[in-house]
């Protein structure tokens, strides 16, 4: 597959091939809904807590006498049928993250670049200077290339672009190490440096 390679100010730089092994194969669904659940999962911070019988406040003294009132047997407010007692069985802090498999998550990737590919939502670009780091400069840049929704990658340092596109929405930047399917998924196009694609040819191919 050959894509034509633009700089950020419109203008052309030649032409790049792409390897169809990473941004050409049949996308693989259930291996991008595994691996965004997968991401999904991680994020999860598992705080999540209720008080049990140990940890609520409540007298311990035996309510009533053992035998001969009619009543259940009891021996303290704590327990979970009465106002104020202990959860049983409640939420507790815990990992939410389960495995998955690194073939698994390869081919997600590839999957999502081959998608994208496919829909022509694969740009690539020489680099992503910027002239002064400006975030009014990109904003006129994105709306000549008449991008709206983006994800860039570069294998570089992105610091001074990262700041250009902080306060741009849907408007973010990884880099090449970075690069994942939910992001990937959650912007319409996903833009690449050269050297971006080479590492990712590279680490994919």
């Amino acid at each position: 597959m050959k894509l034509q390679v633009i700089k950020l100010d419109g203008t052309k730089s030649g032409e790049i091939v792409l390897d169809d092994a990473v941004f050409g194969i049949e996308p693989k669904t259930e291996s991008l809904a595994d691996v965004v659940r997968w991401q999904l999962a991680r994020r999860q911070a598992g705080t999540h807590a209720v008080k049990g019988r140990s940890d609520v406040s409540r007298t311990t003294k035996k309510l009533y006498r053992q035998k001969g009132t009619g009543n259940a047997r009891h021996g303290a407010r704590t327990a979970n049928i009465f106002v104020g007692g202990g959860i049983v069985f409640g939420p507790i802090p815990r990992s939410h993250a389960f495995k998955i498999n690194k073939k698994v998550r390869a081919l997600a990737l590839r999957s999502m670049l081959s998608l994208k590919a496919k829909e022509n939502n694969v740009l690539v670009c020489e680099d992503l200077n910027i002239e002064g780091g400006k975030t009014k400069n990109l904003a006129e840049v994105l709306k000549k290339m008449d991008v709206k929704s983006a994800l860039f990658v570069d294998s570089g340092d992105c610091e001074s672009f990262r700041r250009a596109c902080a306060n741009l929405y849907k408007i973010d930047v990884l880099p090449t190490i970075g690069l994942n399917v939910y992001d990937g998924l959650n912007h319409e196009k996903i833009v690449l440096t050269r050297s971006a694609v080479a590492s990712i040819q590279e680490r994919l191919g």
